[in-house]
């Protein structure tokens, strides 16, 4: 992630200076380097880093650290269903989503189809159960299915 793209998505965040939007950034780029690391990058003492952090964890903006794994070394199947329906609004449909428990996000998006959903299965046939029963409800109109097969920037938090 680039430093403007970190500055962009940190925007709403009016109480955050320079310094703690380089130290995300920093902590962005590798979770792991050390705090000596980060104050030399950030041109800070390494106590006043290990304090901003601490009150970056406090106030929730950061919310946590994660380990990413590739994709191909993940157990199971990930996909992109794009979906079509045809009710004057997206809430009406999301009820479908909420009952299959490997959904991990569902979002409207503009375009031709209506919602992008994110699912991961621990298996293909899983993975196809899923779309047929998706495709079998009343007010879905079409579905396309995009596997995923390599994973090479996740920053989601």
């Amino acid at each position: 992630m680039t430093e403007r793209s970190c500055d962009t998505q940190l925007s709403g965040y009016k109480s955050l200076d320079k310094f703690d939007k380089a130290i995300i950034n920093e902590l962005r780029h590798n979770a792991r380097q050390s705090i000596s690391f980060i104050a030399e990058q950030v041109s800070l003492s390494r106590s006043a880093v290990t304090e901003r952090i601490k009150k970056l964890e406090q106030t929730g903006v950061i919310r946590g650290y994660q380990v990413l794994l590739s994709e191909s070394q993940k157990q199971g199947v990930s996909a992109y269903f794009e979906i079509q329906h045809r009710c004057a609004r997206c809430a009406e449909v999301i009820h479908i989503f909420t009952t299959i428990p490997e959904v991990i996000t569902c979002q409207g998006i503009t375009g031709d189809m209506d919602l992008l959903v994110y699912v991961h299965a621990n298996s293909m046939q899983r993975l196809h159960e899923i779309r047929e029963f998706i495709d079998a409800q009343a007010d879905i109109v079409k579905i396309k299915t995009h596997v995923v097969m390599s994973e090479w920037i996740n920053n989601q938090a």
